[in-house]
Order: structure tokens, then sequence, then C-alpha cells
């Protein structure tokens, strides 16, 4: 998944009902990729959501980008 899509499925999740009243995605600024896909999966975890997968298959697994480290 993207850095974007990854943001959007933490704005979804943001609207269950585990996190209502919580911020859960104000701390994705200051994450790297790696880590932003990890919280992203364990709030999924948390939320008992069943984790979106991208069009390759994966389940929240980052997409590298060609010419970056």
């Amino acid at each position: 998944m993207t850095r974007l899509a990854l943001l959007e499925r933490l704005k979804e999740l943001q609207q269950t009902p585990k996190y209502q009243g919580r911020d859960i995605t104000t701390v994705s600024a200051m994450l790297s990729m790696s880590a932003l896909a990890k919280h992203v999966e364990l709030c999924e975890a948390a939320a008992a959501v069943p984790p979106r997968h991208d069009a390759a298959g994966k389940a929240g697994g980052t997409q590298a980008h060609a010419g970056r480290a």
C-alpha cells in the first residue's frame, strides 16, 4: 500500500467504535512508511477489522518506489 492508502485506511479505522473519541492519526506524521504500515495493522487487529488488501493481494504491505531509499 502507498502512504496515502495507509493514511486513508487509518481515517477509516478512526471511525470505528473502538477508536471514536481517540486520535490514532496524528502520530502518523512522525512515522516511517514501515512504522505506519505496522500502526495500521495493529489498529485493524485491535478494532477487529479485517485487513484491507492492496492490488497485489498483500495486507498492509508497503510498496517500493523507484529511486527512493
